[in-house]
């Protein structure tokens, strides 16, 4: 895939969540209407995405590969682990915040906004390793995320790590390591429910960004410089790095992607529910959000170039 195809898949998502924003702007889509499409998007769509992805026969991997990986993706997170306690210090962020930005580091949207934008400008077999993201994060998150959270009072949920999206995501991984391809009538029906996942949620990302008061995030010079540090130095480190070691291109450039994803949602949702203070979590998921689309398209034509 060369540069301009990024640039027209990425042109092709911003009109997707402009599409959203003015179903919002117009009363098409209110605030209740966008909760219950985003669980149809988590629960049933995106689940239904990774699994398609896994039992079509269109990634082709060898136990080799496979075990490579989920090595890599163990690797990635326990650096995103690191980063996440260096980065608030570097960026001189307030004691009272530096948890909510370690948790905008290491929990970013792979899912509502990676898988999608990974199979709109990637070939079907780098869902992979949005996939072995996607299992690492759930068992992640339910164990060191909510105690980074809560400073330590809140306890670890085993039971939350079984989600849909990990189900799926494990199930593919399994269908993946024993070839497992299911009748057609399966892998149809589960293809056409993960196709509505790209509009669905390119579509809510919009709804989202139209109902946050994205000004005030933008007059936040720390949050700026978490960024460019971020969702810059970041993916160009990860590349790099990667390349250097003599991964394969595809999983150079999944990974790489991964590693410039905004900052997801469910860190928020946590905060929420145990009543933390959420306006910088807020503030960094609009900011992040916007700035992730005119990023990406940049740095994956830059990473392109370097490997065609």
């Amino acid at each position: 895939m060369n540069a301009a195809i990024v640039i027209q898949q990425m042109g092709m998502i911003v009109i997707l969540v402009t599409i959203g924003i003015l179903m919002y702007k117009r009363k098409i889509i209110d605030d209740t209407m966008s909760q219950k499409l985003s669980v149809i998007v988590i629960d049933i769509c995106n689940p239904a995405m990774i699994l398609s992805s896994m039992i079509s026969g269109q990634v082709k991997v060898s136990h080799k590969e496979l075990l490579i990986a989920l090595g890599v993706g163990v690797a990635f997170y326990f650096l995103l682990v690191v980063l996440g306690i260096l980065i608030p210090r570097m960026l001189r962020i307030g004691k009272d915040k530096r948890r909510f930005y370690n948790m905008m580091t290491v929990y970013t949207n792979i899912g509502f906004i990676g898988l999608p934008v990974t199979r709109a400008i990637l070939p079907e077999s780098a869902l992979l390793y949005v996939v072995v993201c996607n299992v690492v994060y759930a068992l992640l998150f339910y164990t060191h995320g909510v105690t980074v959270l809560s400073g330590g009072h809140e306890k670890m949920n085993l039971k939350k790590i079984l989600s849909p999206g990990t189900i799926a995501a494990v199930l593919g991984l399994l269908a993946c390591w024993f070839r497992f391809t299911p009748p057609a009538i399966i892998t149809d029906s589960v293809g056409y429910v993960g196709n509505a996942t790209v509009f669905l949620s390119m579509s809510l990302l919009g709804v989202s960004i139209a109902r946050s008061k994205v000004g005030r995030g933008f007059r936040d010079e720390k949050l700026w410089g978490f960024v460019v540090v971020r969702m810059i130095l970041v993916p160009v480190a990860v590349f790099f790095t990667l390349r250097t070691l003599g991964m394969n291109d595809m999983l150079v450039l999944g990974f790489s992607l991964m590693a410039m994803m905004p900052v997801g949602n469910l860190p928020l949702i946590q905060a929420e529910k145990t009543g933390e203070e959420t306006v910088t979590l807020s503030n960094g998921i609009a900011v992040t959000t916007l700035v992730s689309m005119v990023t990406i398209a940049a740095l994956m034509v830059i990473f392109m170039s370097v490997i065609y």
